[in-house]
């Protein structure tokens, strides 16, 4: 697999502001919706318009959340996004009670938040991992199933790992059905190697159309979900059902190695497909990045 990338684009709002620290990205309507991890808003990427669209209500009355103001601990984290029904379900990352709920997302008919703690429950079970351990920054849609990938810390002993979700069941729970019916299976790990001794974990997932699935991944030398380190390398990876097929290198962008967390096709070539990635800074008052990637088998 060949890496490229094509083009790389500071995010703001139409008024000037950043798009803060983008986790996610799913097509929505005529654009692409980009989750802000730390906001109540996400980003609605149109042709020469973006403007912020409202994910989940405001918590405490706070809208955007941070070390420096003591509200990181209230954040909804939506890490994982993917287009369904029309519009964008959101996940919650897990590992607090505030980022165990996702929220569906529609043009024009806002949003429905549904607290899911008993299928997280599930998964961390599935996973044999603690609750406070779940980091789920990553899902697609693989046939009938939602492919929910775990972001694995090799300094916690945590593996990167996807499990699959029912999703006509999940869906089914953000109309009012029992969480609890919703059927967890396909525990998968996965080894995607490691840059200088921190180990690669997926940070977000896109079905490609031959089956497969397109990962992103970075070595973030941290000791656990919740905490911010220094992200010493970053890579794309193919994955074919436990497989790791192919992985390559990011380059740095601005200096550093970029902290995709978001994926989308853009668009599939003869030999290959265009990706749009995002890129959070983990800093509240720097733009996240858009980049323009082209991949060749």
């Amino acid at each position: 697999m060949r890496l490229r990338v094509d083009q790389v684009s500071a995010l703001t709002f139409d008024d000037g502001t950043p798009v803060r620290a983008a986790s996610a990205i799913a097509p929505f309507g005529d654009g692409w919706l980009v989750v802000q991890d730390d906001a109540t808003h996400a980003a609605w990427l149109r042709p020469d318009l973006v403007t912020a669209v409202r994910v989940v209500g405001a918590v405490d009355g706070h809208e955007v959340f941070g070390s420096a103001a003591g509200t990181k601990h209230l954040k909804p984290d939506f890490e994982a996004a993917c287009a369904v029904r029309g519009g964008v379900l959101l996940l919650g990352s897990g590992s607090t009670a505030a980022r165990m709920r996702v929220s569906l997302v529609t043009p024009g008919a806002g949003f429905e938040v549904t607290d899911l703690r008993p299928l997280y429950e599930r998964v961390a079970a599935a996973l044999g991992i603690p609750l406070a351990q779940l980091n789920l920054e990553g899902a697609c849609p693989v046939g009938e199933r939602l492919r929910w990938f775990q972001r694995g810390n090799s300094a916690a002993g945590v593996p990167t790992a996807s499990v699959d979700v029912d999703l006509a069941a999940l869906l089914a729970a953000t109309g009012g059905a029992v969480a609890e019916a919703i059927e967890v299976t396909g525990v998968r790990r996965y080894e995607l190697g490691a840059v200088r001794g921190v180990s690669l974990a997926v940070t977000d997932a896109v079905a490609l159309p031959d089956g497969r699935v397109l990962v992103s991944a970075a070595a973030e030398d941290t000791p656990n979900a919740v905490d911010d380190g220094p992200v010493v390398g970053a890579a794309l990876a193919v994955l074919d059902d436990d497989t790791v097929r192919a992985v390559a290198e990011l380059p740095a962008v601005d200096g550093l190695a970029p902290k995709v967390e978001g994926l989308a096709v853009r668009e599939v070539t003869g030999g290959g497909v265009g990706v749009l990635a995002v890129v959070d800074a983990d800093d509240p008052v720097v733009p996240s990045r858009a980049l323009k990637i082209t991949l060749e088998w």
